[in-house]
């Protein structure tokens, strides 16, 4: 039997703030593109506080569907903290503690 080897650690991940989605005038790419810049900002500032939250990202809501079948596009993207282990959540928790004491 081999002996197993240590899992690697998992890529750190940079903000995109050059990746942007298109601008189309719709609704639904700006609520998104909101949603992008909220998040790569976020991801700024606790990258800043030595926090990275490695499963953020930007989900829609499915699409509502109308009368006729036809899909309605959503109205709204919400930035998605994903999953992260209880240290990084007790690193957090303490960045917010001592950020409200200011």
């Amino acid at each position: 039997m081999t002996p197993l080897s240590p899992q690697p650690s998992l890529p750190r991940r940079t903000p995109r703030a050059n990746a942007s989605v298109p601008h189309s005038g719709d609704v639904t790419t700006a609520k998104i593109q909101e949603a992008v810049d909220a998040r790569d900002a976020l991801a700024t500032a606790l990258s800043g506080a030595g926090i990275q939250l490695p499963a953020m990202d930007v989900r829609t809501p499915w699409r509502d569907v109308e009368g006729d079948g036809s899909a309605r596009p959503a109205g709204y993207a919400l930035v998605h903290l994903g999953v992260c282990s209880a240290p990084v959540a007790h690193a957090l928790a303490a960045v917010i503690r001592n950020g409200a004491t200011r």
